[in-house]
């Protein structure tokens, strides 16, 4: 791409996106206006998240308990009739006698959060509008057998960031400014086993501190939400759905499965956490609650934002084109404890404008240095597509306690034949919150994964072994399946601890190496 495509897609991309949402909120911007100056009865923005899920700031709690529709696509903002035109909260009585320090070791693991309320400060922050986040996340994985070799790796993640409210600090609904660093550091046990997508949920993007988020959404009414900034596509798109105020796919250690279905990733240019991209998106609710989603997008292309130098880079240097993502998706039933069992259905797609090598170009990955790979096919094509499925349904729900249930979800993606390295990729899992009699907030969680890689490169290889002979050494690249099962320990509301195993068939996507069992422990603390 030239300096002045550059000049002119940067102009146009910013532009489009602002008068877009500006032409979108006009009428709703001037009603929320009238209305500004009312309090609804919403209660107070929660800080407390699942500290073992990639946390995207905005993706807080909203209403009055996990139940809240919002929570289904990701929305901070609680969608009721009553709260209409405003977002703000009543004020929460500031204690008198607040510590810096807990009472006791009890009241320390009954605090939402491990640092408390810092002496009432915390209180008086959010009652101004301001909501801040913080949390560790450290993911151990090791090998005994299966692989190219036996080995342990650790990595972990540190976010701080805030959600700030205009409307809870100004009285007037100008949306909200998200703001999210994260630090990683560690090393993937997928570069040793190898395998196609990281056991570890929480390894990979440079490993270093950079921008996660660094925008600003709106909430127009409640029929449109817009935002733009820095951000990433798996916030928004192909996102997977909260229960019981939890990120469902992200009861998973295994990055295969936590986030949303990471062939999109490898297949196109989707920005993934943690790392920050130029785009906007609006949000369609038609029937003004969560009954029904439509979604689109404009995220800037760049391959090179996951690496370690760019950590801190802005605007549009490097980029290669626009991904444009689309969705729809329905809620049917009732919330997590009431009504009849939930269940949430989603459809998208995308179109990525980039010009990339077709998938032959990825053989050399799959295959021993020195071997002959012929005259690779390779060729340039202009524009990627893709699209998914995502759905869940909870299968049931205890009748003498409504807070213990078991999900059930099951994801298919598709991508662009041409160029997807996992043309057909499908995600699944069953997740029980609520074990033994005295734990109802534990979780037990199987699942697993199935990546097909493209027939194209398999086909291309056994026509090569067929020619050079059976010591060509080629390897055929078929597929790289794989299966989890973990116990999700919570002492504590900011406190997760969870102990597991995963099975990898076919390692790297060949029968290079044997099938590998890993035992892996995850932790995570909300600050």
């Amino acid at each position: 791409m030239t300096a002045s495509t550059m000049k002119k897609t940067s102009f146009l991309w910013m532009a489009g996106t602002v008068l877009g949402s500006l032409f979108i909120g006009h009428q709703a911007f001037a009603q929320s206006q009238d209305r500004g100056q009312n309090t609804g009865e919403t209660t107070q923005v929660s800080a407390n998240l699942d500290p073992t899920e990639k946390v995207m700031s905005g993706q807080s709690q909203g209403g009055k308990n996990a139940d809240n529709p919002p929570n289904l696509y990701g929305s901070p903002y609680d969608r009721s009739q009553k709260t209409l035109g405003t977002v703000r909260h009543p004020f929460v009585p500031v204690p008198g006698n607040e510590s810096l320090f807990p009472e006791s070791f009890n009241a320390w693991l009954k605090q939402p959060t491990m640092t408390g309320d810092w002496g009432g400060l915390r209180t008086r922050l959010q009652n101004m509008g301001i909501v801040p986040q913080g949390h560790y996340l450290q993911d151990t994985a090791g090998n005994p057998t299966g692989g190219r070799a036996q080995t342990t790796r650790y990595a972990h993640e540190v976010a701080l960031g805030a959600d700030v409210n205009f409307a809870q600090l100004t009285g007037r609904n100008f949306g909200m400014f998200h703001i999210l660093l994260t630090e990683r550091t560690g090393a993937g046990i997928g570069q040793q086993l190898p395998a196609l997508n990281s056991p570890q949920e929480i390894f990979g993007s440079g490993e270093t501190i950079r921008f996660t988020r660094l925008s600003w959404e709106m909430q127009w009414n409640r029929y449109v939400d817009t935002e733009i900034g820095w951000i990433n596509t798996e916030n928004d798109f192909a996102q997977s759905t909260m229960h019981w105020g939890m990120n469902l796919y992200c009861q998973f250690e295994s990055n295969a499965i936590c986030g949303m279905p990471q062939a999109l990733a490898s297949n196109s240019g989707y920005g993934y956490y943690p790392t920050a991209h130029p785009g906007a998106f609006v949000k369609l609710f038609p029937f003004g609650d969560e009954r029904m989603l439509v979604s689109a997008g404009i995220y800037n292309v760049d391959p090179t934002i996951s690496n370690t130098g760019y950590a801190w880079k802005m605007w549009l240097h490097n980029s290669t084109g626009a991904y444009l993502p689309f969705q729809i998706g329905w809620h049917f039933g009732g919330t997590d404890t009431k009504g009849r069992l939930p269940t949430n259905i989603k459809f998208g797609g995308y179109w990525d404008t980039s010009e990339v090598k077709n998938v032959y170009s990825q053989l050399a990955g799959f295959e021993p240095s020195g071997v002959n790979l012929g005259n690779l096919p390779v060729d340039k094509v202009r524009g990627r597509y893709g699209g998914w499925f995502e759905g869940d349904q909870m299968l049931q729900r205890d009748a003498s306690d409504p807070n213990r249930s078991t999900v059930a979800f099951l994801s298919f993606t598709w991508g662009d034949p041409r160029t997807a390295i996992a043309p057909y990729y499908i995600t699944w899992g069953i997740v029980r919150k609520g074990t033994f009699w005295n734990r109802p907030n534990d979780t037990i969680s199987i699942g697993g994964k199935f990546n097909f890689v493209n027939p194209k490169l398999g086909s291309y290889v056994g026509q090569l072994q067929e020619i050079q002979g059976g010591n060509s050494g080629l390897l055929k690249p078929s597929g790289e399946h794989a299966g989890e099962i973990n116990y999700g320990w919570r002492p504590a509301p900011w406190l997760t601890v969870r102990p597991g195993l995963q099975y990898i068939w076919h390692p790297g996507g060949t029968n290079r190496y044997k099938n590998a069992l890993l035992i892996d422990f995850e932790t995570g603390v909300s600050f």
